[in-house]
């Protein structure tokens, strides 16, 4: 009876270290989506750029 517990417990860990994963992942995802785009850079011609 001890042998399956302790194989129930490495199943329950690993999938809780898998949620765990899952969740970091997701979290960088969103920050980096959060910082939004990059700044363009200058303008290959030299000419000054133009507004509305």
């Amino acid at each position: 009876m001890t042998k399956k517990l302790s194989g129930k417990a490495a199943i329950a860990g690993a999938i809780g270290s898998a949620a765990i994963a899952a969740a970091m992942l997701y979290a960088n995802k969103r920050r980096e989506k959060k910082k939004g785009p990059a700044q363009p850079g200058p303008i290959p011609s030299g000419e000054k750029p133009e507004t509305d």
